[in-house]
């Protein structure tokens, strides 16, 4: 990720981002500080593993609250009110497609990468899938080049 690049985020994604901060700032960390004293406290047989468990946890925990913070310093939320009012797909709009092979139907919100979940139905806007459908409108059809080759879809609604 670029430095100074935004973050785009819905309203629900910065409150979501927001609650985990407080969570490994206000319960996470006081843990595994605990965790850390209490290996300590074994003594030298029982320290190594439990002591470089309770260490590597920490690590990570602070890389992930110092990633947040980054986040959060540079997001921007998305209007989705306007993003729902448009004819056209941009980020923060949810897009039905109808697959062409198989005729089966998918529903997508295009958000940042920061709170992209597939498995949610929230795809980012630089996926392949996402690039395909920013700009395009209801009745458009668009082919998405995957590793596993390319996929055709029309669009059968943009809110």
């Amino acid at each position: 990720m670029i430095m100074n690049e935004q973050v785009l985020l819905t309203k629900e994604g910065l409150t979501r981002l927001e609650e985990e901060l407080e969570e490994l700032r206000t319960v996470r960390r006081p843990e595994v500080a605990k965790e850390i004293r209490e290996a300590q406290e074994l003594g030298p047989d029982q320290l190594d593993g439990q002591y470089e468990d309770a260490k590597n946890q920490q690590a990570f925990l602070e890389g992930r609250i110092s990633e947040i913070e980054r986040m959060l310093e540079r997001a921007e939320v998305i209007d989705e009110k306007a993003a729902h009012k448009s004819k056209e797909v941009r980020v923060g709009s949810t897009v039905s497609v109808k697959l062409a092979k198989g005729g089966k139907s998918q529903k997508y919100q295009l958000v940042g990468p920061a709170e992209a979940s597939p498995a949610d139905g929230r795809i980012s806007y630089e996926s392949p899938v996402g690039h395909a459908l920013v700009g395009k409108k209801r009745g458009d059809k668009v082919t998405v080049k995957t590793p596993g080759g390319e996929i055709e879809m029309s669009i059968t609604s943009v809110s």
